[in-house]
């Protein structure tokens, strides 16, 4: 074998035997400010761990990126003192991703995986479906950044609070009555006004009905949303000036009154009382497809999702608002969301299987000294690892259907 050959054929057994390790990544923290101060948060922690760098204590750390968006790449320490870019790291290498990646995604890792801290609500929000995903980033590629859906699964990490998705009939049925601001905001005369009649057509009666009043309440002004609110104050046990018949609050009606004072006179804090509250515990996970609205209030948590950062916002927050678009893309099931437990794959190891073929999760709970074996998927693995005390570990890999 001439002296080319053998530097190739050893080169490629090197070249091999990284391949069969796990690679340091260098990853991506995002300094939202809806995220928790300082090393309160897990995701300072985690970075500051990954990275080496000082926790600054009145700095927000919002997200954690593991994955190859541009928005926050991460980078992979070759343990040659390179850092590379996983994107190109993995073009150069596609067969880590294994065959049936490849197949169907080509050289791209179709997950993102994030860690976040949320101290701060994020805002009523749905991710575009892969059709008006394309449509979106191609009319306004400065705000869509990416051609890509982004169905997702958030895994409680703390006592974790969101809204998702529409509430049922019988719920709104009871929020039209006992909030009657949200009929006074949208202009009518009583409740039973807006209530289907007929049994038999009562689906489709209400997405019309939840459909009318959502829209007219992310559309309504800041004067008509804070004489709303005013009269909501008024009504409970917060309220100066209530009365005799002051009532105590609902949970929703707390949470919104408490989400007031992060958005003040914001329509998302009336159009909330539509949406389902949320209260996951740890371990517990969401699943959020394509076009459903949700928002995350408050808490830590896991969250895998399809390569994307496209996200259409309407409500809660300071940044672009698209309503017209988010009104024009939401699904209008109605209903509590399924909330996942997970299956169990051993006594330390739980896996989460949502509906989406990007990717599945796992999460191992190792005790000291203890050791497990993850069971071998058919494609790239993402894993993050830190000591908490209840030794928290995470996995997150692409799952498909063959």
């Amino acid at each position: 074998m001439e002296q080319s050959q053998i530097q190739n054929h050893n080169l490629e057994k090197k070249r091999r035997r990284v391949l069969n390790k796990p690679l340091r990544l260098r990853c991506s923290v995002q300094n939202y400010n809806w995220g928790i101060l300082g090393n309160k948060s897990h995701v300072a922690r985690l970075f500051s761990l990954n990275s080496g760098s000082h926790i600054d204590p009145d700095e927000s750390y919002a997200e954690l990126w593991i994955g190859t968006h541009e928005s926050g790449p991460s980078f992979v320490d070759d343990q040659f003192g390179c850092l590379n870019s996983l994107k190109e790291w993995i073009s150069k290498n596609p067969d880590v991703l294994g065959d049936q990646v490849l197949k169907k995604w080509g050289g791209e890792l179709p997950f993102l995986f994030k860690v976040l801290s949320i101290k701060k609500a994020l805002s009523i929000q749905a991710h575009p479906d892969k059709e008006l995903a394309r449509a979106l980033h191609k009319s306004q590629p400065s705000l869509y950044k990416d051609d890509n859906h982004k169905p997702e699964l958030a895994l409680a990490l703390t006592e974790f609070e969101a809204l998702c998705g529409f509430i049922s009939l019988k719920d709104l049925r009871n929020v039209l009555f006992t909030v009657p601001e949200i009929i006074e905001l949208v202009g009518g005369a009583d409740a039973e006004q807006w209530l289907p009649v007929n049994e038999m057509d009562k689906n489709h009666e209400l997405e019309a009905v939840l459909e009318s009043i959502f829209s007219q309440i992310l559309l309504s002004s800041k004067d008509k949303i804070c004489q709303s609110l005013s009269k909501l104050e008024m009504e409970t046990e917060f309220g100066e000036e209530a009365s005799h018949t002051k009532r105590q609050l609902t949970d929703k009606e707390k949470l919104v009154l408490r989400l007031e004072g992060q958005y003040p006179a914001d329509a998302g804090l009336i159009a909330a009382f539509l949406l389902n509250y949320v209260k996951l515990n740890r371990g517990e996970a969401l699943c959020i497809g394509a076009n459903e609205p949700h928002a995350y209030i408050y808490g830590e948590c896991i969250e895998c999702m399809a390569t994307s950062d496209n996200v259409v916002r309407a409500g809660l927050t300071s940044k672009h608002r698209d309503i017209q678009t988010l009104l024009s893309m939401l699904k209008r099931r109605q209903g509590f969301p399924e909330i996942l437990q997970g299956l169990s794959l051993n006594q330390y190891t739980t896996r989460y299987l949502p509906p989406f073929e990007e990717f599945e999760v796992d999460r191992c709970i190792l005790p000291e000294a203890a050791s497990v074996v993850f069971p071998s998927v058919p494609g790239a693995i993402s894993i993050a690892v830190h000591k908490w005390e209840w030794h928290n570990w995470c996995k997150c890999t692409r799952r498909t259907n063959g």
